[in-house]
């Protein structure tokens, strides 16, 4: 009797094994959840009855089995989409052929006028909830700028993909726009861009609410096709622009003006696709970033080509890790400019970044500090007097490399008259290789026999006829006591003279850091 009932059961396995290979011999691979249960359902009422019947002729009884499970129904279906708006999905051209203007303006849209909470960052400034637009990995041609809608939002992300300027694209606008609800505001900034903008112009941005806010595009190759500019950020508040290549642009790459904090990290720009000693450089034009507001960031980006690398017309700036090779000095391009309208409130700071041909000018600099940096190939640092201006600079601990032809490291450009207030500057402990060293500190020494001695410091001092303070000591060989004394301080040179003629070494230390001229 053991060995049947072991027999019984080895037969249920069996029969248990084949059905459930049949079954799924049986199932394709399109059957959904439900379905699957069900048919799961009829096999174990069909096994249970089997299983009945032969313990039954066994003489074997157990008790009853449990009656199986309910099917299970299929997963309930999300009463809300996902956020992410794929912009093939509302006909965008991912192989550029056709325009895909409106569909990726449409896509943008959607995503502004979703339906949910209503969350705010900022008053006024729907917060969207992480919405993301995605490009999908493909390259579409726009033929007008991608302008964020006037309603305003933020916590939004445009990203993955490329976008180009079709030839017909309005050359005086940016391929994304990110601009407030005001429609007059829109007709001076296209004036401007074309034009230039000026200072007045650049301040009465801040009197504009911001309609923006933590807005960021990432990942993204913009082709401006050589007509307008790749991103404009016009009054907006914490902007993040990401990892993004932009090319081919005629005016900005991009375009900050007003707002704060926006943060330009991990990014190419260049006006033409080229690694260094392209044969057009001369002609080279356009400005790669051009900031014209506060608080902003740009960090570990490169310039490769344009008449100006980065254009700061503000306050509160920081440039860290920024490589420019954007246009040679010679031929008469800029690294980094600074134009700044108001000498009381600059406070830009310049720090690890990588001149490379190319320099820097500061039009009357007023809290700059420019530190760590390497400046290669006779690159130097321009001084501009505007107002005749310089308060609170510090040009220190950085490597300049030259070609030996004695280009100074840092130099004063006087044409619209000199500097008379000159006030807390340091320009000191710069590595200099190849170049004139310039200081506002100078260090010295002579010896001899005699009864004066001169120490002409100007030069390494930068700025003319101007010591402010001296110190020296005077150090006699033969035991003897002479009486000595600072005789005269003039155009840079330093005179020590003694009662007596005697062998000595003289040490003098200047600093032109403290005082003003007027």
């Amino acid at each position: 009797m053991a060995w049947n009932g072991m027999a019984v059961f080895v037969f249920l396995g069996l029969v248990c094994l084949i059905n459930i290979i049949h079954s799924h011999a049986y199932e394709d691979n399109s059957n959904v959840a439900h379905h699957f249960f069900s048919s799961y359902h009829d096999r174990m009422v069909r096994i249970e009855s089997i299983k009945a019947s032969l313990l039954s002729k066994n003489g074997i009884s157990l008790p009853p089995s449990p009656s199986p499970s309910p099917t299970p129904t299929s997963p309930p279906t999300m009463s809300h989409s996902p956020r992410v708006y794929h912009v093939t999905a509302y006909g965008a051209d991912p192989t550029g052929e056709m325009d895909s203007t409106d569909a990726i303006l449409s896509a943008i849209s959607d995503a502004f006028h979703a339906p949910g909470e209503d969350r705010v960052l900022m008053p006024g400034i729907r917060d969207l909830g992480g919405a993301e637009v995605h490009l999908q990995g493909g390259a579409y041609k726009i033929s007008r700028p991608l302008r964020l809608p006037a309603s305003g939002g933020g916590n939004f992300m445009i990203h993955g993909g490329s976008l180009r300027a079709s030839d017909d694209f309005p050359t005086d606008r940016h391929l994304i726009e990110l601009w407030p609800s005001s429609s007059s505001k829109l007709t001076s900034v296209e004036k401007e861009e074309a034009d230039g903008p000026t200072l007045e112009q650049s301040a009465a941005v801040e009197s504009f609410s911001s309609s923006y806010e933590y807005i960021k595009l990432k990942d993204l190759l913009l082709d401006s096709n050589y007509r307008g500019g790749g991103i404009s950020v016009i009054n907006s508040l914490r902007t993040s622009i990401q990892n993004c290549y932009i090319t081919h642009f005629t005016s900005d790459g991009i375009l900050v003006q007003g707002g704060h904090e926006t943060f330009i990290k991990d990014s190419f720009l260049g006006q033409h696709i080229t690694a260094g000693g392209d044969p057009g450089e001369k002609n080279f034009s356009g400005i790669a970033i051009n900031l014209m507001g506060n608080d902003n960031a740009v960090t570990d980006v490169v310039i490769f080509s344009a008449s100006i690398g980065v254009l700061v017309v503000g306050q509160a700036n920081i440039l860290t890790g920024v490589h420019c090779y954007n246009k040679a000095t010679g031929f008469g391009g800029t690294g980094i400019y600074l134009r700044l309208p108001d000498v009381n409130q600059t406070q830009t700071r310049i720090v690890n970044c990588y001149l490379d041909y190319t320099g820097i000018v500061a039009e009357d600099p007023v809290q700059l500090h420019v530190s760590g940096s390497f400046f290669l190939g006779n690159a130097y640092v321009a001084l501009k007097s505007i107002k005749g201006v310089i308060r609170g600079l510090n040009i220190v601990d950085n490597m300049f490399s030259g070609d030996g032809s004695g280009v100074d490291i840092v130099k004063l450009d006087q044409s619209n008259g000199p500097f008379t207030t000159v006030d807390q500057v340091v320009v000191d402990r710069n590595d200099v290789q190849g170049m004139g060293l310039r200081s506002t500190v100078g260090r010295a020494s002579v010896d001899g026999s005699a009864s004066r001695w001169a120490v002409d410091f100007s030069r390494v001092l930068l700025f003319p006829n101007l010591i402010r303070h001296v110190q020296y000591s005077f150090q006699v060989g033969d035991g003897s006591f002479p009486n000595h004394a600072l005789r005269n301080v003039s155009g840079n040179r330093v005179v020590v003279e003694s009662d007596v003629p005697v062998d000595a070494n003289v040490y003098v230390w200047v600093d032109q850091n403290t005082g003003s001229v007027r």
